[in-house]
């Protein structure tokens, strides 16, 4: 994420703009202006003028924009690259693999699979009423949908939901964070390259300012994926609104190690979840729980892999750095505390005072305890602190023991006890012998519980999320039974009276109905 300055104006008339500089060599990147209430008013104007056409589109040939959008994006995967990493300093190979594959395998899908998500869905009816009326559900279009991304998947994260709710029919004004904007202006291009409508997606530059601005526009739905603290904003101006929302927020992610874990699966999994995207990404491991009796040799083969580890800002690297200069503060004051509740650093546990940007070691800790920080605030950087524990219930107990609830990872070669455990976690997903993966999988609905969200993306769910589900229900009869209905008297009232004994109150009444 690119360390973003305001820039002086010589008039309090004159639009807010702000500088933007490489967390890598600290090096400025572009400027972008600030877009107030009155431009984001105009933008939805505009969107709600495009929406009907749009959503008067066959889902197969709204589908067939995202399928452009795709072969844009595999000829221009270098466009990509080269702008996320100037805007994050991620590695090449994240960049490669959270923004071009992840994007690539999102646009494959839901140009692949809307139609038949999106279709008329026919419902049989129970009992009697089977023969008196037919029910269809329809998925009609919210409308205009307001998508508010982080920083941290520039590119997929505000991809994957436009590209949802696109297909489903709606307009789209998508708020991309201040400090990672140029990924979305640039997946925006590639959409006006298919030859989308205009209108129908329009990216809003700014801050909070703008993004506070969209929620009050009056949009039809608000997606929102960022901190805990400002959902909760979000969360409320929609409530206040009467409009859904969908809110993906942080995350402390529990990792259980199981007494028949295969350490060293166990231990390359845990770095593989703590340091990806330098630890940057809601549903990364943020804390292991790891029975005793496997606790040395795991604690040795973590150690042993993360001393290995690369990081430097040229040529290829394995951690990359802190994209915020704000996320540096929340690292190394966790840090300051678990060292002075007893916290033993093993590996790293400083910012690498060998290179100019925004860089922190990769840092294995033990002794850790849930009094510190570190253990139960979410810390969003490179850091694997492991608690040894009795057995797998403490475990259970101690990964349950968060206002957390987005992802947690379970490693153990017995899928049942696993699965059982799984299934005990208050968690929105869980993996087995695998680091979180759930938002890649994305016929897996992912969500939080507790404070880390509400709704789910992906699945069949993420997408329906974007309609209005519309039961439209037939009278077999035409409606000659309407002619009927008054008047109300007793011979009527103990017919139904009787009706409802037979039905409910028999074994051959109860079978039918």
């Amino acid at each position: 994420m690119a360390i973003v300055e305001p820039i002086p104006s010589n008039s309090p008339d004159e639009p807010r703009r702000l500088r933007l500089r490489s967390v890598v060599d600290l090096e400025e990147i572009g400027e972008i202006e600030v877009q107030p209430a009155s431009e984001v008013r105009a933008a939805l104007e505009r969107a709600r003028k495009a929406q009907p056409a749009w959503a008067a589109l066959s889902v197969e040939k709204r589908a067939g924009y995202l399928k452009g959008v795709l072969k844009i994006l595999l000829d221009r995967q270098e466009d990509v690259i080269e702008t996320v990493i100037r805007e994050t300093g991620k590695t090449r190979s994240e960049a490669i693999t959270m923004e071009v594959f992840a994007s690539a395998d999102a646009l494959s899908y839901y140009s692949k699979r809307a139609a038949k998500l999106l279709a008329p869905k026919p419902r049989s009816l129970h009992g009697v009423m089977r023969f008196m009326k037919k029910v269809t559900i329809h998925q009609v279009p919210l409308g205009v949908v307001g998508i508010i991304t982080p920083w941290n998947g520039p590119f997929i994260l505000s991809l994957n939901p436009t590209a949802q709710a696109l297909v489903a029919g709606n307009a789209v004004l998508l708020k991309p964070s201040e400090v990672t904007p140029f990924s979305a202006q640039l997946f925006a291009e590639m959409f006006r390259e298919a030859g989308l409508p205009e209108g129908v997606l329009q990216v809003l530059v700014g801050d909070g300012e703008t993004g506070a601005a969209l929620c009050e526009s009056g949009v039809d739905k608000i997606s929102f994926t960022g901190s805990v603290e400002t959902g909760r904003k979000v969360g409320e101006s929609c409530a206040r609104q009467l409009i859904p929302c969908t809110l993906e927020l942080g995350g402390k992610d529990p990792m259980i190690v199981c007494t028949d874990a295969d350490i060293e699966s166990a231990a390359a999994g845990a770095l593989a979840g703590a340091y990806m995207n330098t630890g940057q990404y809601c549903c990364g491991t943020e804390r292991v729980y790891v029975v005793d009796s496997v606790a040395d040799a795991f604690i040795e083969e973590v150690v042993k892999r993360a001393s290995k580890l690369r990081q430097g800002d040229k040529g290829e690297s394995d951690v990359g750095p802190i994209f915020w200069p704000r996320q540096m503060e929340i690292i190394e004051t966790h840090m300051a505390d678990a060292i002075e509740k007893g916290a033993v650093v093993r590996v790293g546990g400083r910012r690498n005072p060998d290179l100019e940007g925004l860089y922190f070691e990769p840092t294995v800790l033990t002794d850790v305890n849930h009094d510190m920080q570190i253990m139960v605030d979410e810390t969003f950087g490179p850091i694997l602190p492991i608690m040894r524990v009795a057995d797998e219930d403490e475990a259970l107990r101690l990964a349950n023991d968060t206002r957390y609830g987005l992802g947690a990872t379970v490693w153990s070669n017995d899928e049942f006890k696993a699965t059982s455990i799984a299934k005990q976690l208050e968690s929105g997903s869980v993996c087995i012998n695998d680091m979180t993966v759930t938002y890649g999988v994305i016929e897996a609905p992912f969500g939080g519980r507790k404070s880390s969200g509400v709704g789910q993306v992906n699945g069949d769910n993420g997408i329906l999320g974007y309609c209005y589900q519309l039961p439209v229900i037939v009278d077999r009869w035409k409606g000659k039974n309407s002619r009927d209905f008054y008047p109300y008297g007793r011979k009527k009232d103990e017919g139904v009276q009787k009706a409802a004994r037979f039905l409910f109150g028999t074994s051959l009444g109860r079978w039918l109905s």
